[in-house]
């Protein structure tokens, strides 16, 4: 079991008293509720509002229990193909590891129950250590809490990308030239799992003329396994739209990474949390008995990213309008393959496709023409 050190039952005491009163807190908000869109096929207002208000909303039950059970099965067959250690080339089974081969490893790593991102150079929106906790003795030095490109690497996760109801609230909240940003599983397993420390996610764009509380996208956090207070993301409702706010101060505040206004992302597995990228959000490291496992993808709108100077080789002169076709191809090979898996289904009309008449057929020529895909992430 794991440990805090050095006054673990104060601060165990602490833990999970702010777990539970921010579970109550997270309940009040009323941010949740299953997808529903109006009789003129418009997303219902009342999602609309209530993401725009706390700027996270949990929708229930969009993945059915067989679709949910596929992503999940396809996702531990690619935790199970990890390399075993951060620079190793086989798999805890001796077979070549999943991965080898890409331009960039899409794999991140941390020692288990750490946060590897709070007071880093290399991520200096998280200045504040989250709390670190000790974890058991056979436990393996490091452990993989970030896997990228997952549509790469399951059918199951690229057919869920193009669910309709999640294509439909990207148009509706991005307009309907939205584009991808990027995909992951968040991967905490129980005794292990690493923390986030507080952050925001946004970039590029915070002190643009035009920027308002949307300007750096979404996420959505599908959840595989139950999200708790204490293996879940946390955010700080509201403050996507505060602009970009000295979380060190925040930090001091409270006089703990305790935030008193956060809440807990509590949902049950196939519910997909809408997570607005401004908002100050992190998790604490998952000493739990509980796995908690996200399947992430995001969207921005299509003017916020043109131009951008994100961090991925944008160019001289930002992302351009084919780096940004390029990407969102993803998109049109994601809904071919569901609309092959589920032909009863009406599959979604991307309009930047279908108004330049551009059709997208998965195959396994396409499985060779995404590899490596997540090196035209948009990240702004």
């Amino acid at each position: 079991m794991a440990t805090i050190a050095p006054e673990a039952d104060a601060q165990r005491t602490a833990l999970d008293a702010y777990f539970l009163a921010g579970e109550a807190r997270a309940r009040a908000l009323g941010n949740r509720g299953p997808v529903r869109f109006t009789a003129e096929g418009k997303l219902a207002p009342e999602i609309l509002d209530g993401y725009a208000e706390h700027g996270f909303y949990v929708l229930e039950g969009v993945f059915a229990l067989d679709e949910l059970a596929a992503i999940r099965a396809e996702m531990h067959e690619v935790l199970d193909r990890l390399p075993v250690a951060r620079d190793a080339e086989v798999d805890r089974h001796g077979r070549p590891a999943l991965g080898l081969g890409l331009p960039l490893s899409p794999f991140h790593w941390s020692k288990p129950l750490g946060d590897p991102m709070g007071a880093t150079e290399e991520c200096q929106r998280a200045p504040v250590k989250m709390i670190e906790l000790t974890a058991a003795a056979d436990k393996p030095a490091e452990i993989v809490y970030i896997v990228r490109a997952p549509l790469q690497f399951s059918d199951a996760a690229l057919r869920g990308y193009a669910h309709p109801a999640l294509l439909a609230i990207a148009e509706a909240i991005n307009g309907e030239d939205f584009v991808p940003f990027s995909e992951g599983y968040i991967v905490k397993k129980p005794g292990e799992g690493a923390a986030f420390a507080w952050h925001q996610d946004g970039t590029t764009h915070w002190n643009s003329p035009d920027w308002d509380g949307q300007t750096h996208g979404f996420n959505y956090m599908a959840q595989l396994y139950p999200s708790t207070a204490a293996n879940g993301v946390w955010f700080v409702p509201g403050s996507h739209n505060r602009g970009k706010l000295d979380i060190a101060a925040l930090v001091d505040a409270a006089g703990s990474n305790l935030l008193p206004e956060a809440v807990p992302l509590i949902c049950n597995p196939g519910d997909v949390a809408i997570s607005n990228r401004q908002i100050v959000h992190g998790s604490f490291a998952n000493d739990s008995a509980d796995w908690r496992v996200s399947f992430n993808t995001g969207f921005h709108r299509y003017r916020s990213v043109l131009g951008a100077h994100g961090h991925n080789n944008a160019g001289e002169n930002g992302y351009d309008a084919e780096r940004i076709r390029k990407r969102a191809e993803m998109i049109g090979y994601a809904i071919d393959a569901r609309r092959q898996h589920y032909p009863d289904e009406t599959p979604f009309d991307y309009r930047p496709h279908s108004r330049a008449g551009l059709t997208y057929r998965w195959s396994e020529a396409a499985r060779a023409e995404i590899d490596g895909y997540y090196m035209r992430d948009l990240n702004i």
